[in-house]
């Protein structure tokens, strides 16, 4: 069961579609929301703070933490309107220190909710990396194209037999439970033509058939390039409310890398994405 959520807030209320749409899995679940605001000073604040009067620095500052503040008070009032159990917190550190507060907290709660990243200067790209390689826990992306809240009439679930997309089938029960339909999603190429690949994908769609689960398994056939975007098209073809998958990448430094699939969808995403690593 989904209890305890945490969301990264958006201090821009024009570019907030991840809130809406946490509260509505909040209120499916009935579960507890925790919500973070960050109060970064400066954009691409990876980077050391450039040579500025404090005086400058000190207005940047506070209207960050008015925006934060104002984040914060949209968020509890749908919150107290729609009767979901709450809390909040802002954050004071710079990236990539404030990414690694998120994914902390986002260990003590059953789910993650962040926006996809629409700008440059957002900071959802490191959080959603970090929250998904150092948290523990699955993290789900929300379009900020997105208008409605949560729904579960057709998920597609993306596999290739390997222990991470096993991971997001498994962490992602609580919402298969409530799905209509579910589509087990095979991309046939030279890295899947093994039989065997086939024949983990039955079983999968067997273990879920019981749990009492309407799966069926599906296959398309795509070179390796062209596995994001035959995803989202077979997404956008059969009008599929959420995608499944594994997160793949490896750690560099304090660099995340995801893997190329991965990337691509999460740019080019239209249906919220849920992800396991």
């Amino acid at each position: 069961m989904i209890k305890d959520i945490t969301l990264k807030l958006e201090t821009n209320q024009s570019r907030d579609r991840s809130l809406n749409y946490a509260l509505s899995i909040a209120k499916a679940f009935s579960a507890h929301v925790t919500a973070m605001a960050s109060c970064d000073p400066i954009s691409f604040s990876q980077y050391p703070i450039p040579s500025m009067p404090e005086s400058m620095l000190s207005n940047i500052r506070a209207e960050k933490e008015r925006e934060s503040r104002a984040a914060i008070a949209r968020f509890e009032e749908i919150a107290k309107s729609h009767g979901i159990s709450y809390e909040h917190e802002i954050i004071t550190h710079r990236l990539p220190e404030s990414a690694q507060v998120f994914a902390v907290k986002a260990r003590r709660s059953d789910l993650s909710v962040v926006q996809q990243t629409e700008h440059a200067d957002d900071d959802n790209e490191i959080v959603i990396e970090t929250a998904l390689f150092d948290s523990g826990r699955p993290v789900l992306i929300v379009p900020y194209i997105q208008k409605e809240g949560l729904k579960l009439d057709h998920v597609v679930c993306c596999w290739d037999g390997s222990s991470t997309a096993a991971r997001a089938v498994n962490d992602a029960l609580p919402l298969l439970t409530r799905a209509k339909n579910i589509d087990i999603l095979i991309i046939a190429n030279e890295k899947t033509e093994d039989s065997r690949h086939q024949a983990s994908g039955e079983g999968i769609v067997k273990h879920l058939t019981r749990h009492g689960l309407n799966t069926r398994l599906k296959m398309q056939h795509a070179p390796d390039i062209s596995v994001a975007n035959t995803i989202l098209s077979y997404v956008g073809e059969y009008g599929s409310d959420l995608i499944v998958m594994g997160g793949y990448g490896h750690s560099r430094l304090r660099e995340f890398i995801l893997g190329g699939a991965t990337r691509s969808i999460l740019t080019s995403m239209t249906v919220p994405v849920f992800m396991s690593h």
